[in-house]
């Protein structure tokens, strides 16, 4: 008797879960009978739904799985703070993660746990392509990495200068002109630029062009491929957006833990200037990301904010304390640089935000 089949697609509508998981679990042999027709998977229409072994297992034995690029802000440094929300349990499956940046927190999790959905965006073109290309293309990320790598490491000082500031040009002149052709090219040398400039900084000048120095580094792993491949592998189910946070609002249910890290309010008149977009994020959009944290916690949605503490500088300052009056409120520790003077630097507070 011949077997009846169904496409991918038809499996992930029946089965409710994404496409992309119904071809992971078609790569990995886990559907019986599961079979190849010239390049489409096609399922026995009576299979079954694999159990999804991903669902809260903790994971203690896989390798660890880090961020691929540095970012300013970013909460290596908090993440022991930070996973003592994690709320993930039977109820609480999904993860959203709408200001994704360097993705710390991200990696912390997809490390720990295997969830049922998982959604990132940022509006940095820039660092969604370059996820995006971790995730689907890692073969030829990984090639063009090796081969700046291998021109930029045997080069003197006076000469990476120059290779450098070639690369910067190369990379601004595919942000204004470059299609989709070369978004590999356009990941590599953001990666490339990420791991020699100056800090890991990504800043933008008023015009949009990344215009940070070179760093000193003697010896940059510009291609970490371990760590990139585990990457890659951690990201093939993750939902990846570029846009501003509002678009979540479709993914975030009562199954979901959010994480909102937004650009930190400044401490000082000048401590903004790592802006990493062309787009600022001032007062009244920390007050609109507040109405929509309202909304989300009114879809049932378990939720945590990082922001920077006013009272830092002013103790009067109950900018954060009054538009989220609502949620509970944890000043932390960390270690920051409010400025360039020696005397402002060291520990100060930073805000976590919960609705739980």
């Amino acid at each position: 008797m011949m077997l009846a089949y169904m496409t991918a697609n038809e499996a992930a509508e029946k089965w409710n879960i994404s496409h992309r998981r119904v071809l992971t679990l078609c790569k990995e042999n886990r559907i019986t009978d599961v079979a190849m027709l010239g390049n489409m998977w096609i399922i026995p229409i009576d299979a079954k739904k694999p159990e999804d072994a991903r669902t809260l297992r903790y994971n203690t034995t896989e390798k660890t799985v880090k961020p691929f690029l540095k970012w300013a802000g970013g909460k290596g440094q908090l993440l022991h703070e930070i996973k003592k929300y994690y709320p993930f349990n039977t109820e609480i499956t999904k993860y959203a993660e709408p200001f994704v940046g360097g993705g710390a927190v991200l990696f912390d999790i997809l490390g720990k746990y295997d969830l049922k959905e998982i959604y990132i965006s940022d509006i940095n073109v820039e660092l969604m392509n370059a996820y995006k290309m971790v995730r689907d293309n890692i073969d030829a990320l990984v090639e063009n990495l090796y081969l700046l790598q291998n021109e930029f490491s045997f080069l003197d000082t006076e000469d990476r200068k120059s290779y450098y500031n070639k690369i910067r040009n190369k990379f601004n002149d595919l942000k204004v002109n470059g299609d989709t052709n070369e978004n590999i090219e356009k990941a590599a040398l953001m990666i490339f630029l990420n791991k020699t400039c100056f800090n890991g900084l990504y800043r933008v000048n008023k015009k949009g062009q990344f215009n940070v120095p070179m760093g000193s580094y003697k010896n940059p792993l510009i291609c970490d491929e371990e760590n990139l491949r585990l990457v890659s592998e951690k990201l093939q189910d993750v939902t990846i957006v570029c846009g501003d946070y509002r678009e979540a609002a479709d993914f975030i249910d009562e199954k979901t833990f959010v994480y909102f890290d937004p650009p930190y309010r400044p401490l000082t008149e000048t401590s903004g200037f790592t802006a990493y977009t062309e787009n600022l994020f001032n007062d009244a959009e920390q007050i609109e990301l507040a109405k929509f944290v309202d909304l989300m916690d009114k879809k049932g949605a378990k939720i945590v904010i990082s922001n920077s503490d006013p009272k830092n500088t002013n103790s009067e300052d109950n900018f954060f304390d009054d538009i989220y009056s609502k949620h509970n409120i944890n000043r932390v520790e960390a270690n920051r640089m409010i400025n360039s003077k020696g005397a402002s630097r060291g520990k100060i507070k930073e805000l976590l935000i919960s609705n739980f």
